[in-house]
């Protein structure tokens, strides 16, 4: 995976995936962790991003995808587990082959390793009641441009100039 650390800042390099069924939206999140996220991973060294999202979502869900188009550019900056993190993340559409076991279920269990991760299925309309990270999702996702967009989402105090695209 693509994740280097200099002094107490981590920088990493990711993929996402927006799953879009009707009007619902596919998030997962680790059994402990109080908040959403798109499914998605890490990229390893010399892998192209849509094989490392189909990689992602085959180790974590079990599931095969189809990569579709890109969405966004992502610089976002934020704290996790007490130091700052600048990643750049690429996020694509994706889609589930008809008689998926992800289309056929609200929800299902995958798991990064030994941490189950629970992936749900959740409408659009009722994402402002839930925590959602990268925080530009719940505008986003309700207008996915026909082209893709870079996206700044800087949630530190001292990562620049820039506060948001």
């Amino acid at each position: 995976m693509i994740r280097l650390e200099t002094g107490d800042a981590v920088f990493v390099y990711r993929v996402a995936g927006v799953a879009l069924a009707g009007d619902r939206v596919l998030l997962h999140r680790a059994e402990p962790d109080d908040f959403w996220s798109l499914p998605g991973g890490r990229v390893e060294l010399m892998e192209f991003a849509r094989d490392a999202l189909r990689r992602e979502m085959l180790e974590e869900s079990g599931e095969e995808v189809r990569v579709e188009r890109l969405l966004w550019v992502v610089e976002e900056f934020f704290e996790w587990n007490g130091r700052p993190h600048h990643e750049l993340a690429l996020y694509f559409l994706m889609t589930f082959p008809p008689g998926s076991r992800a289309l056929s279920s609200d929800t299902f269990v995958g798991a990064e390793q030994d941490l189950p991760l629970v992936f749900r299925w959740h409408r659009l309309a009722d994402l402002d009641g839930l925590t959602v990270y990268p925080v530009f999702l719940k505008e986003r996702l309700q207008r996915l441009s026909p082209a893709p967009e870079h996206v700044v989402d800087c949630r530190l105090p001292t990562a620049g100039p820039e506060r948001s695209e």
